[in-house]
């Protein structure tokens, strides 16, 4: 069987599926990457995979497990999403230019990330993003970069990291350097058209295997947007006032379509979706690292994996993942 972890994007809300995997790496104890054969992510589903799959130094082991991406969250949350008071007067908070800086997430990637390049990865990253210029989705594939005739390919995890989280809106698009007739991509957050990574994954799962293949697909959410947009509110509103609720609405929208084809494609015990209702607990917004919120959002995960745990968590893991527990 082929199994495949998917990770949705999500910004603060990447507490909500690292708190899954690390309940799962607390049942079987073992490492994520140490279950699945391909890692997908996007924006803050994609720094997740790539931290689950950083080799360490020494070993041939992961330098972090879910639960020290849970403490990444909890302590660096508010680093990543930092304005000073200048910045916020200067782009209107958000309106005339990003709502955030980019040196508070650069700074928090460098330092989790190093110069690990993306061919040291334990297991198979797929991480998505988007490239303006060519007007063309890219990814950050580990395989590839592997393959010594694509040298141009292999990037620094942290460059992986900081282009599918460059949010529009919230962050500037990355500049990436590369071997190629400009000299770089200029990406962007793959969540704009695969929020949800999992089909993007399946397919490049099809591609490399016989169509036989027994592919499995556990899809982890970041909690469904609930927000209503009132039809008498936003009738008149312009560019301005649509701007962040689109970018909102279109990965909202992903994903939802994603969960319908994969539950069209593959049989019941072959695709897991984890996602979790936000009107309840935790507030929707992406870029929200205050303590209240990422207190509420981890009452959110924990609910969730309470709710799954017996019925879902454990059939998963004992089925799929592990011969013996």
């Amino acid at each position: 069987m082929y199994r495949i972890l998917s990770i949705d994007g999500g910004g603060i809300r990447g507490i909500i599926p690292a708190m899954v995997l690390s309940k799962i790496e607390e049942i079987t104890k073992k490492p994520i990457c140490r279950m699945f054969d391909m890692i997908a992510g996007t924006s803050t589903g994609g720094i997740i995979a790539l931290g689950l799959t950083m080799p360490n130094n020494k070993v041939n082991v992961p330098e972090y497990k879910a639960t020290d991406l849970i403490k990444l969250f909890l302590k660096e949350g508010k680093r990543i999403f930092n304005n000073s008071l200048l910045h916020k007067i200067y782009s209107l908070n958000g309106v005339n230019d990003a709502k955030y800086k980019s040196n508070g997430i650069e700074s928090v990637l460098n330092q989790y990330f190093g110069k690990t390049m993306l061919s040291k990865a334990l297991t198979d990253v797929f991480i998505t993003s988007y490239e303006t210029e060519l007007r063309t989705p890219f990814f950050f594939r580990s395989r590839l970069a592997k393959d010594p005739q694509n040298k141009g390919y292999d990037f620094e995890m942290w460059k992986a990291g900081r282009s599918t989280s460059a949010a529009p809106t919230y962050f500037k698009p990355f500049k990436l350097e590369a071997d190629t007739s400009k000299g770089y991509y200029s990406l962007i957050d793959g969540g704009i058209y695969a929020n949800n990574p999992a089909m993007c994954a399946y397919a490049e799962a099809k591609s490399l295997y016989k169509p036989t293949t027994d592919i499995m697909v556990l899809s982890i959410g970041t909690g469904e947007l609930t927000r209503s947009i009132d039809y008498k509110n936003s009738k008149n509103w312009g560019l301005l006032k649509w701007a962040k609720p689109i970018f909102d609405i279109s990965m909202d929208g992903v994903n939802a379509t994603v969960e319908y084809q994969l539950n069209q494609i593959l049989p019941r015990n072959r695709y897991y979706r984890f996602q979790v209702n936000l009107a309840k607990l935790g507030k929707d917004d992406m870029d929200n690292a205050s303590d209240e919120n990422i207190h509420e959002l981890m009452l959110l995960g924990q609910r969730l994996i309470d709710k799954n745990m017996e019925r879902v968590i454990s059939g998963i893991v004992a089925r799929l993942f592990c011969k013996k527990l």
